[in-house]
């Protein structure tokens, strides 16, 4: 079984245990997909068909304003699932784009396959349940009361605890946009911290 796959596996059965037909079921849905980095996977205006399963590399999801400046919605490195979910379930052009900034590789889901896969077994649908509380609500509610009742700063600090195996692989105006500022106030942050530690 290739590697991808088998990571694939190893990361469902930690949020449910799942049996072997419908492991083979999800796995129907799946191939193997490597790009480049720089390379946009998902692009904004596209009507996806697929999600994924990041086995190796980094990516982030972005949107754009009215004027073409980039905000970083979300990242994923490996283990992770990411996607134009809302966009799947609509059926519709997606608002968000899926980019490589790493070389990526990848296991694609057939998003109908998968969710026709989810209503037949059980223990899939559990999974799916778990893996979306976990990443979609828990993680999501706490970032959008940090922006409301948090400085920079602070937020800064809260992305480096929440995220220590990302942020040293990321770009500091890939960190900037994803926290709603710009490089030149995340590099003055920066340096109060350092100077903070260092005193």
């Amino acid at each position: 079984m290739l590697p991808s796959f088998e990571h694939l596996q190893e990361t469902v059965r930690r949020y449910d245990a799942i049996d072997e037909a419908s492991m083979q079921a999800l796995m129907a849905s799946c191939k193997v997909t490597n790009i480049g980095r720089g390379v946009t996977l998902y692009d904004i205006a596209q009507t996806p068909t697929h999600f994924a399963f990041l086995h190796r590399g980094l990516m982030r999801a972005f949107l754009l304003d009215e004027e073409g400046n980039e905000y970083n919605k979300n990242f994923f490195d490996e283990g992770r699932f990411p996607g134009c979910m809302s966009a799947l379930l609509l059926r519709e052009p997606s608002r968000i784009a899926i980019q490589a900034l790493e070389p990526c590789e990848l296991v694609e889901i057939d998003f109908q396959q998968f969710r026709a896969a989810l209503f037949t077994h059980p223990d899939l649908m559990r999974f799916h349940i778990h893996y979306l509380e976990k990443h979609w609500l828990l993680e999501k509610e706490p970032k959008e009361i940090s922006y409301l009742e948090h400085e920079a700063k602070d937020r800064y600090q809260a992305f480096l605890t929440d995220f220590p195996a990302i942020a040293p692989r990321l770009p500091q105006y890939h960190i900037a946009s994803y926290l709603g500022i710009t490089p030149t106030q995340l590099s003055r942050i920066r340096k109060q911290i350092y100077y903070t530690q260092s005193t």
